[in-house]
């Protein structure tokens, strides 16, 4: 019996099924890539009807990436957690936590230091909510809660104490209340010969080929080394989790406790080693921010581990789908740094096509007011387009958060998250 259900689980977290719950067929690799191809041909028609050339510019480009890294981070951290059945609300106390132990260490040994203090500061994190929720089963929601409260706390303490104290040597080095002294700069890289050669097309302004080059150009120049860190996390997590039977382990135990103990598996070893990994996660990507900005600065993480939560549930629980959910909320925060105003103008003629797109297959689906509030929101989005000629700035810093609600509401119809994800579990209860 254990046999048949170890293999029935295997089948069926390994998602090999082509249908979901509902009988829907899920995305396939070549789907995914049209869908990608089509979003480039839209981005590429829109640059040419708006003139909105930093849409596809390579400066865009690469400060999306950089923005999307502590998000994506943060977001791979929730998955993990959560494919175990452990909420975590509390990414952004963890990368506060990250933030801090970054600047603190930063600043005396350096950035690649400040890295590994910021994963271990997040771990600590981490492992105080493992406490609270596997061992002593306090609801998922309040200790998160708790976590980001009494993370802020700390560090907003320990940087008056440590960074702000009169006389001390981070203060004589820059340090105050308020930020951490100055660490040294991590290096970049660039792809040898490629990133000239891209940038020297992307520079002609041609039709789709100069919008791929500009892509391509602010991927591989200047990349930071923790960039690469993070693309080799994401690779990682997919094959420990669904290429290993630790990570069958791990994710049945999201899936069902009881039967995964009837197994043989100790549920709360697996729930604390993930929740722990969340946190490090997490941590490493407030770590990646302080790093930036070469110091750590109060309310630093700006609501980013909130936003990586949203990436984890438009990721489908799938660090594919996190990583995309990444880079799009990276690129809508790269606009508040390159004065988007004009940009976000044009983002509002896509996002009409887009709505009449949708308007058309919800009518088809025979879903008829989904259909028609979507076309009414279209048909407004290009009235405010054809009357002006740019957003107000406190729209274009508020559009990362109102493209979370807005994906989120969209993609809400085919999410399947783990099954007992936030259930309290006692050990031995199946018994």
């Amino acid at each position: 019996m254990s046999t048949t259900f170890t293999s029935a689980l295997a089948e069926r977290l390994s998602g090999k099924n082509k249908k979901d719950d509902k009988g829907r067929r899920k995305l396939s690799y070549p789907v995914v890539l049209l869908i990608l191809a089509g979003g480039l041909l839209l981005l590429s028609a829109l640059r040419v009807i708006t003139g909105a050339g930093d849409l596809t510019s390579s400066g865009q480009w690469s400060g999306a990436l950089g923005a999307a890294v502590p998000i994506g981070l943060a977001g791979l951290g929730g998955l993990w957690a959560e494919r175990s059945g452990v909420v975590n609300i509390g990414l952004e106390g963890m990368m506060m936590l990250g933030t801090f132990s970054a600047g603190w260490v930063g600043w005396q040994h350096g950035p690649w230091a400040a890295a590994a203090a910021g994963i271990v500061g997040g771990a600590l994190g981490g492992l105080l909510h493992a406490i609270a929720t596997v061992t002593f089963n306090v609801d998922h929601i309040i200790s998160g809660v708790a976590m980001n409260i009494l993370a802020l706390g700390v560090t907003q303490y320990l940087a008056k104490l440590w960074f702000g104290a009169p006389g001390s040597a981070a203060q004589q080095a820059g340090g105050n209340d308020k930020q951490s002294p100055v660490m040294e700069n991590m290096p970049n890289f660039s792809v040898p010969g490629l990133s000239d050669w891209l940038h020297s097309i992307e520079k002609h302004h041609w039709f789709l080929v100069s919008d791929l080059a500009g892509m391509l150009d602010g991927l591989v120049s200047d990349v930071s080394w923790l960039t690469i860190v993070a693309v080799l996390l994401f690779v990682g997590t997919f094959f420990v989790l669904w290429r290993t039977s630790f990570g069958l382990r791990l994710r049945s135990c999201g899936e069902s406790p009881v039967a995964a103990e009837s197994l043989g598996v100790n549920v709360y070893t697996y729930k604390y080693a993930a929740v722990i990994v969340s946190g490090a996660l997490a941590g490493l990507g407030g770590a990646f921010l302080a790093i930036g900005t070469h110091m750590y600065s109060d309310g630093q993480t700006g609501g980013r581990g909130y936003i990586g939560l949203a990436t984890m549930i438009f990721g489908n629980w799938r660090p594919g789908g996190v990583a995309m959910g990444a880079g799009l909320f990276g690129f809508m925060d790269s606009l508040q740094l390159r004065s988007g105003g004009p940009t976000v103008h044009a983002l509002l003629l896509l996002v009409a096509v887009l709505l009449v797109g949708l308007a058309l297959w919800r009518f088809k689906g025979g879903k008829v007011k989904v259909a028609v509030a979507s076309a009414v929101v279209a048909v407004l989005l290009i009235g405010w387009y054809a009357g002006t000629k740019t957003v107000p700035l406190e729209f274009v810093d508020a559009t990362p958060y109102v493209a979370t609600l807005l994906v989120l509401s969209l993609s809400a119809t085919r999410l399947r998250m783990p099954k007992a994800d936030g259930k309290p579990y006692r050990k031995g209860q199946g018994k």
